[in-house]
């Protein structure tokens, strides 16, 4: 078994819900720091279709269902982002913890809360062995992030 690496969680909770520009350009920023594990952006779905009702099927042209650019990928934002975690090595926590200060103070003037501790799932769930069988071949950043009945295409996107 690979070693084991002590991870503490900072999750990041705007007072307004963030646009795609301004979700681009906070994941960039957080990604330039160093010691981070994993992103997850987590908010109100954003469909591509109405799901249910009367208008069910037609398509919902929401103006932040955008294509971002977060270190040179591309991934669909697919929700309305109004929390960020962030997965940080526990011996690098104070030194981000300066630069998350930074990038939330440039980029949300309306007010921010940061939390730290343990918010996502560092060990395998029996979901993991489900979708996975074998989970020693995996990348340890996709513990606890899928939903079995979901393809991992549709629900992840992995940034280098």
């Amino acid at each position: 078994m690979s070693e084991v690496i002590k991870v503490v969680d900072v999750k990041i909770f705007p007072h307004r819900y963030l646009k795609a520009e301004t979700t681009e350009k906070v994941l960039n920023e957080i990604y330039d720091l160093d010691g981070i594990v994993r992103v997850i952006v987590h908010g109100q779905p954003l469909p591509k279709t109405v799901p249910f009702g009367p208008a069910r099927g037609l398509p919902v042209n929401h103006q932040d269902r955008k294509v971002i650019k977060v270190k040179g990928e591309e991934m669909e934002l697919r929700v309305k982002v109004g929390e960020i975690i962030i997965t940080v090595e526990g011996e690098k926590l104070e030194k981000i913890m300066d630069g998350i200060e930074e990038i939330c103070k440039r980029n949300f003037p309306f007010g921010y809360d940061i939390y730290v501790g343990a918010f996502t799932k560092i060990k395998p769930t029996v979901t993991d062995y489900m979708k996975y069988g074998d989970i020693s071949s995996i990348d340890p950043r996709l513990i606890g992030m899928v939903d079995a009945s979901a393809r991992l295409k549709d629900s992840v996107k992995m940034i280098k």
